[in-house]
């Protein structure tokens, strides 16, 4: 079982805990929610759960519950800027179907 990020993403993630001043990682998850029954979930780790899962990418520790891991495993996160825009970007293999809006997915 794997997670993974671009490079982009591990600079934006640094940059982000760095101006934090506190902080040991991101935490991936996945909540119920949304038309297409599941939306992820990205924020920062201050302290670590006994359960988590930690994968080390580059300098990053993300940090994965058990059940959302069966949900995200392959899952590579991207950081990308298209005009104004900017924003991660989720790779995750194990989507069936999305939603119009892309906001919620279905595994």
């Amino acid at each position: 079982m794997a997670i993974t990020m671009t490079e982009a993403a591990q600079l934006h993630v640094a940059r982000n805990l760095s101006a934090r001043q506190k902080g040991i990682g991101v935490r991936l998850g996945v909540k119920t929610t949304g038309c297409s029954g599941l939306s992820y979930l990205l924020e920062f780790v201050d302290e670590a759960l006994k359960e988590d899962r930690v994968f080390d990418v580059g300098t990053i520790k993300v940090f994965v519950d058990p059940k959302s891991l069966l949900f995200l495993d392959g899952t590579e996160l991207d950081y990308v800027k298209e005009g104004i825009n900017e924003g991660f970007e989720f790779k995750n293999p194990n989507v069936k179907n999305e939603c119009g809006c892309g906001e919620s997915f279905h595994v």
